[in-house]
């Protein structure tokens, strides 16, 4: 820890999102999402955030970290995702924030985390032009009622995990195999980004930008098949993301696969951001595809790194590396690490604390090197539900009994905060 030396003003932070942590998915008027009957196992209760969520303020104000990322559930505030807003979910945010600030913790407001709500879903969902304005009027509630305690705002979390994961190749909700036909999706969602941009700021919004998920794409050997391969997927998992929003342009590679108007929305979706927000677990490896592959490349593994307890590899120095590229690439703005974080079990978890000692170890070497990051935020605050894997994996600082729904912080809890007191 003592060569972990960041400014004074160095902003530190949790993250969790509504739907892995509130449970009352029938209470107080919130509709359906693509998630309630999703996947083999159900988030039902998750942490019981909803009604517990002084306790979890509480644990906030223990750790002494100066931010809380958190995310409004569409569903709870437009149960239809669309029309008049629900008071009673408004009202539901309304005490959570009070009970933040007044923990003298800044909430971050991540607008959307995956849970489009069914009816829009039903409609559509991404894959049309309309989710993007429906979008729009959902974010401008949020900043009417909360922009006088939220000054960081985020509209969407990950827009690549919901073109890939959730229409591409149906590891997600909604569920979809679409593979490349999936891409118009990330355009609605960058389109739903500008939008949302506006009407934040319309609402007084001090500070907007994003969230994007980034992992640096390594070619398997070093044949220029591969190599190839590995610019496609770099293309489709980073530059699909970043360059609309960055520069106002698409990769090149992606263009054929974008709907007829993506060209004329530009200037809605590149609106200046105050921040980039990266979300960083770890690295990527594509090979040249084999016979009867309909892509134009194949996954790998990350071979000859430790491994979480759900089998992601352990790789620091791609972190470095992955901001080092950014800021030579794109004209950034300040960035925040807005997510990064493991999977082990236990409470007495050393496994996570080397963890994060050593991104951080990393991060810091990229600061060195002249990237400008803000800020960093631990994944998760809770155990909590992750998405399709369930339960299973334990990302939290604190320990959840799904039981009883007793917290315990864990050794790593401790660690965090010592580490921000300094």
């Amino acid at each position: 820890m003592e060569n972990l030396i960041f400014p004074p003003d160095f902003l530190w932070g949790v993250s969790t999102s509504a739907f892995q942590i509130e449970g009352a998915p029938r209470e107080d008027g919130r509709g359906p999402s693509i998630w309630d009957d999703f996947g083999t196992e159900r988030a039902g209760e998750a942490t019981d955030h909803y009604h517990r969520y002084r306790e979890d303020v509480a644990l906030l104000a223990e750790l002494g970290v100066g931010a809380y990322r958190m995310s409004f559930a569409w569903p709870r505030i437009q149960p239809e995702g669309s029309g008049k807003p629900n008071q009673a979910g408004l009202a539901f945010y309304d005490r959570l924030l009070d009970e933040v600030c007044a923990a003298g913790i800044a909430p971050v407001g991540t607008v959307y985390h995956w849970d489009t709500p069914l009816a829009l879903e039903d409609a559509g969902g991404w894959l049309i032009r309309d989710t993007a304005q429906r979008f729009a009027e959902y974010a401008a509630i949020l900043g009417e009622r909360f922009a006088d305690r939220v000054k960081m705002w985020i509209p969407l979390n990950e827009p690549m995990v919901t073109t890939v994961y959730g229409y591409a190749v149906a590891e997600y909700a909604p569920g979809r195999t679409l593979l490349l036909d999936a891409i118009p999706t990330a355009h609605h969602q960058h389109l739903a980004h500008g939008l949302a941009v506006q009407a934040l700021r319309a609402a007084g919004a001090e500070s907007v930008g994003t969230a994007n998920h980034h992992s640096p794409v390594w070619p398997a050997s070093g044949s220029e098949a591969d190599q190839a391969a590995a610019d496609w997927l770099d293309a489709l998992l980073n530059g699909l993301f970043a360059d609309p929003v960055l520069t106002g342009r698409y990769p090149d590679e992606l263009t054929p696969y974008l709907p007829a108007t993506a060209a004329d929305d530009l200037p809605v979706i590149a609106q200046p951001l105050d921040f980039y927000g990266v979300n960083y677990y770890e690295p990527q490896c594509a090979a040249a595809p084999g016979e009867g592959n309909p892509l134009p490349f194949e996954l790998r593994p990350i071979e000859g790194f430790p491994r979480t307890s759900n089998d992601s590899p352990i790789v620091p120095d791609a972190l470095r590396e992955l901001l080092i590229r950014f800021a030579q690439r794109y004209d950034l703005p300040p960035v925040y690490i807005t997510e990064n974080g493991c999977s082990f079990d236990g409470v007495h978890d050393p496994e996570r604390i080397d963890f994060l000692t050593r991104h951080l170890a990393a991060l810091r070497a990229a600061m060195d090197a002249g990237v400008d990051v803000r800020g960093y935020f631990v994944w998760s605050l809770l155990d909590n539900f992750e998405w399709s894997k369930g339960y299973a994996p334990r990302f939290g600082l604190v320990h959840v009994d799904y039981g009883t729904q007793l917290r315990t912080p864990k050794d790593s809890f401790a660690w965090y905060r010592k580490l921000v007191s300094r």
